[in-house]
């Protein structure tokens, strides 16, 4: 019942946010054609991340001593490094894919089940990566910026890899129900108290935090695809731009 109730205000919320940023977008990015949609959502996003997210995730990194914060940190890293090392491998890394998994193998056995980064004290250096940079690896484009409620940032392809990631991620697959929920929640404030001070940045630094949000998101993951070196952008035409052709000449008359 509580959960109903909970959804059913952020439902409502959402909707007042759709409506809000729908009336109030007056440029269109070429590469946010769902910009209206994306404003409203990234709104009702960041109230609730204002209203419950954030203050959890605060009062975890003050309460929980470091130690046991980064113990916490290592062990949602290496369930990760795991879908990581065959993504790598879907990507022909070789070397990356090596790493990934060598690393979950090490921080497993010798780590404590992954609470200590041993791989790391080694010169394992992690490659995060997912499905969505594996399918813009394949060549497939990235599709229009779309901001997902709950979820943030994202594109058409990464919206489509990140089915594929939950799918297969370890804690999805966990037999019991109550444990996937707990071990979600976990992860979900552990990785907001690791953006903390980054959340703190962009919103005193931004005059507008959705483009700059959206901005850092779309460069980042081109870099990702790219090893770092991508191709130069061609900027697609604003549709609504007056055109630039030459008026027709006139006729002469004879």
């Amino acid at each position: 019942m509580k959960y109903a109730q909970f959804f059913g205000r952020a439902g409502f919320v959402l909707v007042v946010c759709l409506l809000q940023a729908c009336a109030s977008v007056a440029h269109r990015d070429p590469r946010d054609p769902l910009e209206s949609w994306n404003r409203g959502v990234f709104e009702f996003n960041d109230s609730l991340d204002r209203a419950v997210v954030k203050p959890v995730a605060t009062a975890y990194r003050d309460t929980l001593p470091s130690w046991m914060r980064s113990g916490i940190h290592n062990f949602f890293d290496n369930l990760e490094d795991v879908w990581s090392g065959i993504n790598s491998l879907l990507q022909f890394r070789g070397v990356q894919a090596a790493d990934n998994l060598g690393r979950f193998v090490i921080n497993s056995t010798m780590g404590l089940g992954g609470l200590l980064d041993v791989a790391g004290e080694m010169g394992m250096e992690r490659h995060p990566t997912n499905f969505g940079l594996t399918l813009g690896r394949w060549g497939v484009g990235e599709g229009p910026y779309l901001v997902l409620p709950f979820l943030g940032s994202s594109t058409v392809r990464d919206a489509l890899g990140s089915g594929v990631d939950r799918g297969y991620s370890v804690i999805a697959n966990l037999p019991d129900l109550g444990d996937r929920d707990r071990l979600t929640v976990l992860k979900l404030i552990d990785t907001r108290a690791t953006y903390l001070r980054a959340g703190e940045v962009v919103a005193g630094a931004a005059l507008d935090p959705y483009s700059f949000t959206r901005d850092a998101y779309l460069q980042r993951r081109r870099n990702q695809v790219y090893d770092g070196n991508p191709p130069d952008e061609e900027e697609a035409p604003d549709p609504d731009a007056p055109s630039e052709d030459p008026p027709p000449k006139e006729k002469s008359k004879p």
